[in-house]
């Protein structure tokens, strides 16, 4: 029953693991992940449909990451700016997490999802954002404007290395070569 809406064809099958960091094995997990997310009657298009990001969000790997929303948006193909994840986006987001994913591409990511404003730059208001996210934006965690401006000043004065007043790729990249626990900790595991 169902069997075409819940396999991967074999070509394709080797395509996505070509193009990914994921094993076979975790592609066809992916897929049936993704089809649980997918209604019923569209299943057997599964590779044509598109998910929204509501739904993506509520995935037990993603529901308590405080960057959901920034994570969907950098993954997303959608043309509309809806956030929407087809399968291939699906993939391409489960590849930079998994454990096989290069230091190298997971920090180019992590740099996107990070750039709330999508200007290519982490500025003070993209730091802000990021630790808000990371705090809590609750009264209670939110760190007062002084500790923000302290702590944002810390951080440039640690990356930003042209003094420009802004953290790019580059400088994004050289800090996280410094710390080894980085490709590790940025991961989801289906």
């Amino acid at each position: 029953m169902g069997g075409s809406a819940s396999s991967v064809p074999p070509d394709l099958l080797g395509e996505y693991q070509e193009l990914t960091f994921l094993t076979k094995q975790e592609i066809l997990i992916a897929h049936k992940r993704f089809s649980e997310l997918v209604p019923k009657e569209e299943r057997d298009q599964i590779l044509s449909a598109r998910v929204p990001k509501d739904k993506v969000v509520t995935l037990p790997e993603l529901r308590a990451n405080p960057f959901q929303h920034r994570i969907c948006r950098v993954f997303s193909t959608a043309e509309d700016g809806d956030d929407s994840l087809s399968f291939e986006d699906f993939l391409d987001m489960l590849s930079v997490f998994s454990d096989a994913a290069t230091s190298e591409i997971k920090s180019h990511y992590a740099f996107r999802i990070f750039d709330f404003d999508d200007d290519g730059t982490l500025d003070r208001k993209d730091l802000e954002n990021l630790v808000n996210c990371l705090t809590g934006d609750a009264d209670g965690t939110r760190l007062s404007t002084s500790e923000m401006d302290q702590l944002i000043q810390n951080i440039l004065e640690e990356s930003d290395i042209d003094k420009d007043g802004t953290i790019n790729l580059s400088e994004f990249q050289h800090v996280i070569s410094r710390s080894p626990d980085f490709a590790s900790s940025f991961k989801i595991v289906l």
